[in-house]
């Protein structure tokens, strides 16, 4: 059986395991790209999937100072596509990597 600090130690050891996958996990994302679009393509965002946006491209057509608000909204439109599609890759991603770490499904891990 073993001591009551050996447990301590091999808890501290799989804690510190589990960080460093997230770690890895995390920057993994950030290095993933995916794209939002609103307006039949005529607003892109690029973005990471951990959100953070990587670009934004605004078709021609567009800038015209009467359609302001029809600009702003596709915007924000792509922006909401893309961040939908940035949450659906970083979740793919963590259920991956929490079932290499032996985790049930659904576990919330803070980060």
């Amino acid at each position: 059986m073993k001591s009551m600090e050996e447990m301590i130690k091999a808890a501290q050891q799989a804690a510190e395991t589990i960080q460093k996958q997230m770690n890895e996990t995390q920057s993994k994302l950030d290095a993933m790209e995916v794209e939002g679009s609103a307006g039949g393509g005529l607003v892109k965002i690029r973005a990471s999937a951990k959100g953070r946006v990587i670009g934004v491209s605004v078709d021609d057509s567009l800038l015209v100072p009467a359609d302001k608000g029809i600009l702003e909204d596709l915007i924000a439109a792509a922006f909401n596509d893309a961040r939908a599609k940035a949450d659906e890759v970083a979740g793919a991603e963590l259920a991956k990597a929490q079932s290499g770490m032996g985790l049930p499904p659904g576990f919330k891990l803070p980060f």
